[in-house]
């Protein structure tokens, strides 16, 4: 027993030989959104946190640690990945209110390829991807009414049809809103016909400006918002 114990420990080193093996840097890299961190590799820290060559600063200020970021990324592509979650196109009625409406809000207004046949048809294609995307459509269906009403329907079909996330009509003058009840018999209740179009077409929510009367917000099964119009006076 005591020839075993003497082999055993000639044969491994001693304490003090015994080094710890150096971990080389191991990357993960997520399925999901393929960001690659860098989980065991040193951070240059400077009073205990990270320096402040460790991050990637943005034009607007929003620092992003290198550690999560994927090689040869921009840092555009990581700041405004969640701005291209909302999107906003713009039909042939007004397409100067939209323009001003994303400058506002600061982003670019949607591609699309609208165009009419012979015939008189309406033609849409979205010229990008909303898959996901929260999409507003400014579209008013302002005199030619019934061109501007078709038009409106068949965007909203081509946003439903490319699996946008949320689809909002906004309508700043809401054609056939005066049709909104029965003065004699035999009439036609457009408005309730009209937002029944605009609810089967595919549209989760609509934003109008100033109805004729506040029942019609009753006749959409989706909600409404209602935007009152005020005007300013600088005197």
């Amino acid at each position: 027993m005591s020839t075993l114990l003497h082999s055993a420990s000639t044969s491994s080193p001693s304490f003090s030989q015994i080094t710890t093996p150096r971990f080389a840097p191991i990357t993960r890299i997520s399925l999901r959104n393929g960001v690659r961190c860098k989980a065991i590799e040193a951070v240059n820290l400077e009073n205990g946190r990270p320096s402040a060559s460790e991050f990637l600063v943005s034009g607007s200020g929003n620092a992003i640690p290198r550690y999560v970021v994927a090689p040869n990324t921009r840092i555009q592509d990581l700041v405004n990945r969640n701005d291209t979650r909302l999107r906003i196109f713009s039909g042939t009625a007004n397409p100067a209110l939209a323009q001003e409406i994303a400058c506002y809000l600061g982003l670019e207004l949607g591609k699309t390829k609208i165009k009419r046949f012979a015939d008189g048809e309406i033609y849409v294609q979205l010229q990008e991807s909303v898959r996901g995307c929260d999409v507003f459509l400014v579209q008013p269906t302002c005199p030619p009414a019934n061109e501007n009403l078709m038009e409106l329907l068949i965007m909203i079909d081509a946003c439903r049809r490319a699996s946008a996330k949320n689809i909002t009509a906004v309508i700043p003058y809401f054609g056939y809103a005066r049709a909104d009840r029965k003065t004699q018999g035999r009439e036609s209740i457009a408005a309730k016909l009209v937002a029944n179009l605009i609810t089967e077409a595919g549209a989760n929510r609509v934003l109008a400006c100033d109805l004729h009367s506040g029942q019609s917000m009753g006749y959409f099964d989706i909600p409404v918002d209602h935007v009152y119009g005020q005007s300013t006076c600088f005197c």
